[in-house]
């Protein structure tokens, strides 16, 4: 029996200790509590109204940005030679059509409300039928509350409005300057065709097609002195979105690049001299590099989403091979810039009080 107690005496000894500790620690915590503040809830982007009721809520470590609204970068190829491009033609690749159409339900399917057709140039894939297919399945079949495309506008033509503009709800068109010698310098001069009176044609079939008007401008070395007041106020837009040039490595900048953007490079002050010229235009919606990279959801030409966080577009892989939840995890995307930017908006036109 003596053995016995004392085989016990290092056990209780030890149990006596972790007591004491355990009863040091628990003085500590609630000393520390009123230092501990909540985390804030999770919310969905896809619910951004403060009023909406909210429905069950999930840990940040396990949520993924819904991708209400995606740019999908359908074609790199272009007629164009813009020199601060950042989506340059590095591929030739298209997807076949009915696998787009499948990649573009699956974004439905995850929440999306708004597709953006963009390139390259949009236009130039069989003459403008595989984006007019695409805009017709995606307001037809899917009934997306907004269908948009972003062209240079060289190769639309009236036809196209007639057989598919009841399906497109902004036509956005990149103008980057009024004086044809300066659209001619950065790199959107085509032969005689003159870009600003195109414009002012595509204006005009937007009014009698019933698609909202939209101008996007690159700032740039070249343009950042002009004074665009009277010609966006005639044109009268529903929304100029003003971009600051931005470089990404390997696409307009750097050794493995097909665009040599530094010269095309502005300043965050002369961006701003820029914008205070123009405060007055009331469709002005500014964009500045930080707002810009990683703002937007943009998938390629393989339908994988771009993280530009490292200054470059690495690629996820494939929402057609590893689905929308597993790709979009890799995209870098930030839900609250996309707001804070106003990247959700007024974008059906069913929506819109406009004067066609």
């Amino acid at each position: 029996m003596v053995l016995g107690s004392l085989g016990h005496r290092p056990l209780a000894l030890a149990r006596a200790v972790l007591a004491a500790v355990c009863g040091r620690l628990g003085a500590l915590c609630w000393s520390l509590a009123p230092l501990i503040l909540p985390l804030p809830a999770w919310r969905k982007v896809s619910d951004p109204s403060p009023a909406a009721p909210e429905g069950p809520r999930r840990e940040r470590d396990d949520e993924f940005p819904t991708p209400t609204s995606v740019n999908y970068h359908f074609t790199r190829q272009c007629n164009y030679k813009c020199g601060f491009c950042f989506h340059t033609a590095k591929t030739s690749f298209v997807l076949p059509l009915e696998e787009a159409k499948r990649g573009l339900a699956m974004l439905k399917e995850a929440g999306m409300e708004k597709i953006n057709f963009s390139g390259g140039e949009p236009f130039l894939q069989d003459r403008g039928e595989f984006v007019g297919k695409l805009v017709q399945f995606c307001k037809q079949e899917l009934k997306l509350p907004s269908v948009t495309i972003v062209s240079n506008g060289s190769l639309i033509r009236e036809r196209w409005f007639r057989k598919y503009g009841d399906y497109l709800d902004i036509l956005a068109i990149s103008c980057d300057s009024f004086n044809e010698d300066v659209n001619v310098l950065i790199g959107r001069g085509q032969g005689n065709k003159n870009h600003v009176e195109n414009l002012q044609k595509l204006r005009q079939w937007c009014r009698e097609y019933a698609v909202a008007f939209k101008i996007n401008s690159v700032i740039n070395r070249f343009n950042v002195e002009e004074d665009m007041n009277e010609q966006i106020k005639a044109l009268n837009p529903v929304r100029w979105k003003v971009f600051q040039c931005l470089l990404i490595e390997g696409e307009n900048t750097g050794e493995d690049a097909l665009r040599e953007a530094e010269k095309f490079v502005i300043s965050d002050e002369e961006f701003e001299q820029f914008l205070y010229r123009h405060k007055d235009v009331s469709c002005l919606v500014p964009e500045s590099n930080q707002k810009m990279r990683d703002s937007y959801l943009i998938l390629d030409e393989y339908m994988r989403f771009l993280n530009c966080r490292n200054g470059r577009k690495e690629p996820s892989k494939s929402i057609l091979d590893v689905g929308v939840e597993a790709a979009i995890k890799f995209s870098g995307f930030d839900e609250k810039m996309f707001l804070k930017r106003g990247g959700k908006y007024v974008w059906s036109k069913a929506d819109m009080n406009l004067d066609w």
